[in-house]
């Protein structure tokens, strides 16, 4: 089988949050075979390089979100209009308010009146249908055309109040936002060399990264898996909701834009795939059907936490152990506070935080973090000429004394997590690994994680806290029994293993569902009957027999020369075409 597996700031890049999973789902599937379609998203990232590929990548090529030239392509004047009618029903969609969709109303059927969300969707694939037959859509995104068709869709009878108050700087700002969150409506990417060979597309999230998916199953008829580990609609608002700086009027625009590209992907892909029931909820909000969704947990390499899970008696029984990046969501402040009363209870207990700052914002949390310590833990001295030492540290990984992360989590007999807000909490899982006893925050998928072998309090509670981590530090037969738990529970539901034989199934699942889209022509043009047998699907030139295979509905001029490919090592152009059958 053929994948076409499409990133956004990932795989194959070396700095990626996301790359670890992709690279462990590929190696996983030697039986397949795998193209990689990554869009970039700083030129930093491009210049680290990638990570080593295996084998069953057969291409890789890349394109950047970050910056975008201008194609130099001249629309005529049909084109113009084109574009001003398309770019102005999908404006119209996005401003239009909810309340007054029909699709939400008590009209009754049969009054011709299309639903906001198929303006959006029929829109979106008019403005790709344009893109490919003119050459891109970029400089025309950026034209004064497209921000008088914003301000226009923004004026006009039921159009969101906020969406009525934008001024021009506000106006700007949201073309420019959307001219970058569809530039991959222009990329050449849509041919029968590209994903129009794939027998699936693989969407590693969902949002712009999504939406080479949805082109590739609007001009191939290639069905969509979207996978959703973060449900990029809530980054967004987390990230933008309650940006002060942006005016209201921008605030709401691109909210709308964002739930309207959310729901047509959710509509449009065969199977979504969330890594929890916390994103599943999120996903069945914003229009997901549910009869699609099959979640499918992280998959997490267990063999590097084996030592420390199998040896669960090492650890400090006296020392709490925090592991993570540094920044203000992770609620250390809450977390120094319950160790001020887990001291008065326990005065021999020790905190070990571990991890690095997150950028700006978190080296300035880390200052904080280390004033606070210090002022509610002074440096305590056994007697008048020892030297002074504070129960709470600072430290990283890589040091003499914490050498890997697993050296991390045998420091303590407990693992707390303080956050006030998570999605799927891998540091948890991989304390669950280690067989370690927990105190977590109740946010995000931590109950969904936790199953009930660790302990549970309300996120900035730092009283509660405090209590749930004197109860296991008082008892280590429980700590042990919550720890022994917990590393069965991680083994069998968050391995590398049950993640990639997850994925295996849902691939043939929904290729058994679709039909070949994929039409063997002979020497005359002509459909060569049975040309394109069952085994079509398993890698290998089942079909070759010399004769050419195109998509159904390809476009004629996709017989001409292939497009060249970003190359595995970078330093040559690989042939589009290669490896196709």
């Amino acid at each position: 089988m053929r994948i076409g597996l499409i990133t956004e700031g990932g795989y194959p890049f070396l700095s990626s949050d996301a790359g670890p999973w992709c690279d462990r789902l590929v190696r996983g599937l030697g039986q397949h075979e795998f193209e990689i379609y990554a869009l970039s998203r700083s030129r930093h990232q491009e210049d680290e390089g990638w990570v080593p590929l295996p084998p069953q990548v057969s291409r890789v090529r890349t394109a950047p979100l970050w910056t975008a030239e201008v194609e130099g392509v001249v629309y005529g004047r049909r084109a113009r209009r084109r574009f001003a009618e398309c770019y102005g029903e999908l404006l119209a969609a996005i401003c239009a308010d909810p309340s007054a969709d029909p699709a939400r109303s008590a009209q009754p059927s049969g009054t011709g009146h299309a639903s906001q969300a198929d303006r959006f969707s029929n829109a979106l694939y008019a403005l790709a249908d344009l893109a490919r037959d003119e050459g891109g859509l970029v400089g025309a995104l950026r034209s004064e055309g497209a921000v008088r068709a914003l301000e226009r869709a923004c004026r006009a009878p039921g159009a969101l109040r906020t969406a009525r108050e934008a001024r021009v700087p506000d106006l700007l700002t949201v073309t420019a936002q959307l001219e970058s969150a569809l530039r991959p409506l222009s990329l050449d990417w849509y041919d029968d060399a590209g994903l129009g060979s794939a027998d699936l597309c693989h969407a590693a999230s969902g949002g712009t990264a999504a939406l080479p998916g949805l082109l590739a199953g609007h001009f191939f008829g290639v069905p969509l898996l979207v996978t959703e580990y973060g449900v990029r609609l809530r980054s967004h608002y987390l990230a933008h909701g309650t940006d002060a700086a942006a005016a209201p009027a921008v605030r709401a625009l691109l909210a709308a834009f964002h739930g309207r590209l959310a729901a047509e992907v959710y509509r449009r892909a065969a199977c979504v795939t969330p890594g929890n029931a916390h994103a599943r909820r999120w996903q069945e909000r914003c229009g997901a059907d549910r009869e699609k969704l099959r979640t499918v947990y992280p998959g997490m390499d267990a063999s590097r936490f084996a030592e420390v899970g199998e040896a669960p008696d090492a650890a400090d029984p006296d020392t709490l152990v925090w592991v993570g990046r540094v920044e203000p969501a992770k609620d250390l402040v809450s977390l120094l506070h319950a160790f001020a009363e887990v001291r008065k209870e326990e005065p021999g207990a020790r905190l070990r935080i571990v991890g690095p700052a997150a950028g700006a914002e978190g080296e300035a949390y880390l200052g904080h973090c280390r004033a606070l310590a210090a002022q509610l833990f002074p440096d305590e001295a056994d007697g008048l000429h020892a030297v002074g030492d504070n129960p709470v540290s600072f430290e990283e990984i890589g040091g003499p004394e914490l050498p890997t992360l697993a050296d991390a989590y045998a420091a303590g007999a407990v693992v707390v997590l303080s956050s006030v807000v998570e999605g799927f909490p891998i540091g948890l899982v991989e304390a669950m690994f280690c067989g370690r006893a927990t105190v977590s925050t109740d946010v995000g998928a931590v109950v969904e994680v936790i199953g009930g072998t660790g302990l549970v309090v309300p996120p900035r509670n730092p009283r509660a806290l405090a209590e749930a981590c004197v109860a296991l530090l008082r008892d280590p037969e429980r700590r042990a029994r919550l720890g022994a738990a917990a590393r069965a529970r991680a083994l069998e539901l968050f391995t590398v293993e049950q993640n990639v034989t997850a994925f295996h199934g849902i691939y043939l699942e929904i290729v058994s569902r679709c039909p070949v889209t994929r039409e063997v022509l002979d020497d005359t043009g002509e459909p060569l009957p049975f040309g394109v047998p069952a085994e079509a699907h398993v890698p290998g030139n089942w079909a070759d027999s010399g004769a050419r295979v195109v998509a159904r509905g390809g476009p004629g001029w996709a017989a001409a020369e292939p497009v060249q490919a970003t190359s595995r090592t970078g330093t040559a152009p690989v042939p589009a075409a290669e490896g196709a059958r």
